[in-house]
């Protein structure tokens, strides 16, 4: 089993693993998200968390990825922490699952789109990574947007336990096979100019 990279490339964003120097942007992007992210993440109910709970998060996150294990990333606009983002050994042998967020300040500007297309694309350059998914609760129509946009196919609707206040108790799953990838159009570089819509090159202006 591969380690999973420390770092992804995008076209706008720098996608990379937070370390402990990044502990107060941390901070600040989940302090200031914390009710926009309160109704979808269970995480949130650990918030506020101290300096020091961070930097033990980022110590831990950096020795998981080091031995096998998911990789924890910080999405960056212009030095500037604006969420974050991550790969998950959680489905299963040759699957990798993509979650994500963003600072309430920079939802709705294809931040999470544009994350989750490098992370697939990162994904399939592992050989043993036969699948990419990912998942949202059936409420969360703006997160259900992003597999959407970039081609995955929805496999089901899976009943789980709430575990944040707005979930419906009903997961959704998207999913892109290796063979998908390889015809879809985010296989193209992505600092390349791409159509959405026909897959083509475009000039990039």
């Amino acid at each position: 089993m591969h380690v999973l990279p420390s770092s992804v490339t995008a076209d706008r964003l720098e996608i990379r693993e937070w370390t402990p120097a990044d502990v107060d942007q941390m901070d600040a992007a989940i302090s200031a998200s914390v009710e926009h992210l309160r109704p979808w993440m269970p995480w949130i109910a650990f918030e506020p968390a101290s300096r020091d709970d961070r930097l033990e998060r980022i110590r831990t996150w950096e020795l998981d990825r080091s031995i096998g294990g998911d990789a924890v990333y910080a999405i960056f606009l212009d030095g500037l922490a604006i969420g974050g983002t991550g790969l998950h050994r959680r489905i299963g042998e040759g699957g990798l699952e993509i979650g994500y967020w963003i600072h309430v300040d920079h939802i709705r500007r294809g931040h999470a789109r544009e994350a989750s297309r490098a992370l697939t694309v990162a994904a399939f350059e592992l050989a043993e990574i036969d699948r990419v998914e990912i998942h949202h609760d059936r409420a969360n129509q703006p997160s259900g947007r992003v597999p959407r946009s970039l081609g995955y196919s929805f496999i089901a609707e899976v009943p789980r336990p709430p575990e944040a206040p707005a979930e419906s108790g009903v997961h959704c799953v998207w999913r892109i096979t290796r063979e998908e990838f390889e015809t879809s159009w985010i296989a193209c570089p992505v600092d390349a100019g791409v159509s959405r819509t026909s897959g083509a090159r475009t000039a990039r202006r």
